[in-house]
C-alpha cells in the first residue's frame, strides 16, 4: 500500500440537496492534493433525480471533470434505513482500511487528505479528525472555527461529556471501527457513541489543529437537536455509556442533568447556548 490508498465514504438521502451534493464531491476528490483512490456513495432510499443521474454515470466514469479519475461505488439502498445501517453498509464496500467520512453537505479544504492521511499511515492512528470551520450560505464567510482537542490525553478526558471529534472531519481505519461494533443507531448521537467505544478500546487517535472541513450550519441546526426525541437518544445514549463503563455514575447524573436539560430548553436558547458555551471552550474567533 502507498500513500494514498484509500476510500471516502459519503452517504446520501432524499433531504440532501443536489448543489450541496456536487460541492461536496467535487471538494473530496478532483480539488484535494491528495486524491482518493475510491469514492463510496450510499443513497440512503431514494434521493433527487439529478443526483441519482449523476451517480449512475459516475459509476460508469463519466464524471471525470467533477471527480477526477477515480473509482466509484454508489450503493443504493431501497428504502431509507438511517444514517448508521447507511454508514456500516458503506464500510462494507470500502475496498481501503483507511476510510474519510464526508458529508453531503460540507465542504473539505484541498489539503485535508494531504495533511491527514499520512499522519493515520505513519503516526500508527485509528481515528483522527481536526478542526472545522462553520457557515450557513456564503462558504467564503469566516465563519466560526470550532477547535478539537488534539492530544490523546485531552481526548480521553473530554469523552464522557462531549465528542471530541466532528464526524465530517474524521479519517479511520475500518478495521478499527469494525474491532466495535461498527455504527449503532442513535438518532443525530451515532458517531459519538462510535467514537466513545473506538476510544475507550484504545484506538490511537487525535485531532489536527488545523481547519480542514466547511460545516454547513442550516436554519435548522439548533432545532434537530432538541425536542422530546433527542432527550430519548440522549438518554439512551448515556446509559449505554454507563454500561459500557464509559462514563461514572456521577458523570452519568452530571450529563443528564446537563446534557438532558439542554435538549428542552427553546431552541433561540440552546443557540445561545451552543455558541456562548462553544466560544468559551471549543470556538475560536474568526479567521
Amino acid at each position: 500500500m502507498t500513500v494514498g490508498d484509500f476510500s471516502v465514504l459519503l452517504p446520501v438521502y432524499a433531504g440532501d440537496q443536489p448543489e450541496f451534493f456536487f460541492r461536496a464531491v467535487s471538494s473530496a476528490t478532483r480539488e484535494q492534493e491528495l486524491s482518493p483512490k475510491q469514492l463510496v456513495v450510499v443513497c440512503d432510499g431514494p434521493v433527487d433525480e439529478s443526483i441519482s443521474d449523476f451517480l449512475h454515470r459516475a459509476s460508469r466514469g463519466q464524471e471525470t471533470d467533477l471527480l477526477g479519475p477515480i473509482n466509484v461505488r454508489v450503493v443504493r439502498l431501497k428504502h431509507n434505513m438511517g444514517l448508521a445501517n447507511a454508514l456500516n453498509i458503506g464500510l462494507a464496500h470500502c475496498s481501503h482500511d483507511i476510510v474519510a467520512r464526508v458529508d453531503a453537505d460540507d465542504i473539505s479544504l484541498p489539503q485535508r487528505f494531504a495533511i491527514q492521511i499520512p499522519l493515520i499511515e505513519e503516526g500508527g492512528l485509528g481515528l483522527l479528525g481536526s478542526a472545522i470551520q462553520e457557515f450557513s450560505d456564503d462558504e467564503a464567510e469566516a465563519g466560526l472555527v470550532r477547535s478539537m482537542p488534539t492530544s490523546e490525553e485531552e481526548i480521553r478526558r473530554v469523552i464522557s461529556y462531549r465528542s471530541p471529534f466532528a464526524h465530517p472531519s474524521v479519517v479511520y481505519r475500518k478495521s478499527a471501527v469494525e474491532a466495535v461494533g461498527g455504527y449503532e443507531h442513535l438518532q443525530l448521537m451515532e458517531d459519538y457513541l462510535l467514537f466513545a467505544r473506538m476510544v475507550a478500546a484504545g484506538v490511537p487517535c487525535g485531532n489536527t489543529p488545523e481547519v480542514l472541513v466547511r460545516y454547513r450550519v442550516g436554519s435548522g441546526a439548533y432545532k434537530r437537536r432538541g425536542g422530546r426525541h433527542m432527550l430519548r437518544s440522549e438518554m439512551r445514549l448515556q446509559k449505554i455509556f454507563r454500561n459500557e463503563g464509559i462514563v461514572s455514575n456521577a458523570q452519568f447524573a452530571r450529563n443528564l442533568a446537563i446534557r438532558g436539560g439542554y435538549r428542552l430548553i427553546p431552541t433561540d436558547l440552546r443557540q445561545l447556548l451552543y455558541r456562548g458555551v462553544g466560544k468559551m471552550r471549543w470556538f475560536v474567533s474568526k479567521g
